[in-house]
C-alpha cells in the first residue's frame, strides 16, 4: 500500500518534469480537488502545468522528502530551472484514492507577482 501511494506521487512529478500534461487525466481522479487553486478535475492541473511551463520551460521538481501515512502522502520538493532564484521549496500533501490523487494541499516559497 505504501509503495502504491509513493508511485502515485512519482507519476505526478515525472509527468510534470517531462511536460506530459495529458497524463493528469490518469494521475488525478475525475473529482480531484486542489485546495491551493480552489479548482476541481484533472483539467485544472493540466492548465496549471501548461501555464507554469510556458513561464518556466526548464522547471523541474526534485523530491527531497516523502512521508506516507494512511492514504495521505506528504512531500517536500525543490523547484529547479527558474532563472535568477534559489530553488523554491514546495510542501504538498495529497490524498490518494484507488491509485490516483484525489485531493491536494500545498505551500510554496515561490514568489508570484500579480
Amino acid at each position: 500500500m505504501i509503495e502504491d501511494l509513493r508511485a502515485a506521487a512519482r507519476r505526478m512529478y515525472d509527468a510534470f518534469n517531462t511536460h506530459d500534461h495529458a497524463a493528469a487525466a490518469e494521475i488525478f481522479t475525475a473529482d480531484f480537488y486542489s485546495h491551493p487553486m480552489d479548482t476541481t478535475g484533472p483539467e485544472s492541473v493540466t492548465r496549471s502545468w501548461q501555464r507554469f511551463h510556458e513561464t518556466f520551460p526548464e522547471a523541474r521538481v526534485v523530491v527531497e522528502d516523502m512521508i506516507v501515512e494512511g492514504d495521505t502522502v506528504a512531500v517536500r520538493t525543490s523547484v529547479h530551472g527558474i532563472p535568477d532564484t534559489q530553488p523554491p521549496t514546495m510542501l504538498e500533501m495529497f490524498r490518494v484514492r484507488d491509485g490516483r490523487i484525489a485531493e491536494l494541499w500545498g505551500l510554496s516559497s515561490l514568489r508570484r507577482d500579480s
